[in-house]
């Protein structure tokens, strides 16, 4: 076998390798959401990797925050269940989420709850690499909706609010976020 195959095959290798584990960690969601998801009516969950965020920023080539944000941005993973009816989702479920981000070791920035001690649900968790953010989680959950969003990489809060509304992560607009009106 010549020197460059075997260096061609070990490339390969590499990169099935280095993609692996990138979707792995990407698409990582906490235990305790599985079971929303067997009993969700729908769901959509996608993960785009970098490369993936780069070329669907490329739709909005006006916007210079968001191509900014995108290149410290390693990936963004998106989990959203939706329930046919209001509330039939378990509470305990979302409890064990922040218990799951707090054992990892991620920070609570946001914890939001709705008004009269309604069940809906407004978290941030945030994870620190080297004194700086690292990764960054959403989860909101209404009544018949259940959304986590995740994103890996060099990313402040500020340079979250510049990718709301795009690949699946909720817009805010001072501190609220903001419905999505396209979906009925």
């Amino acid at each position: 076998m010549k020197l460059s195959a075997v260096i061609f095959t070990l490339l390969i290798s590499f990169s099935v390798v280095q993609t692996t584990e990138a979707q792995q960690s990407l698409g990582a969601m906490p235990q305790s959401l599985d079971s929303l998801r067997q009993i969700a009516s729908s769901k959509t969950e996608f993960t785009l990797d970098h490369s993936m965020l780069v070329f669907a920023s490329k739709l909005d080539p006006e916007n210079e925050d968001l191509q900014r944000v995108i290149a410290g941005v390693s990936g963004v993973s998106v989990h959203s269940f939706h329930f046919p009816s209001p509330w039939i989702y378990d509470p305990a479920a979302l409890s064990s989420v922040k218990e799951e981000y707090h054992a990892a070791g991620w920070k609570q920035l946001v914890n939001s709850h709705e008004k009269n001690g309604g069940p809906g649900v407004t978290d941030v968790w945030i994870r620190f690499e080297n004194n700086a953010v690292s990764n960054v989680a959403i989860l909101v959950a209404r009544a018949t909706e259940v959304n986590l969003v995740a994103v890996s990489g060099s990313i402040s809060p500020l340079d979250l609010s510049h990718l709301g509304g795009h690949f699946g992560i909720p817009k805010i607009e001072g501190g609220i976020v903001v419905p999505n009106t396209r979906r009925p």
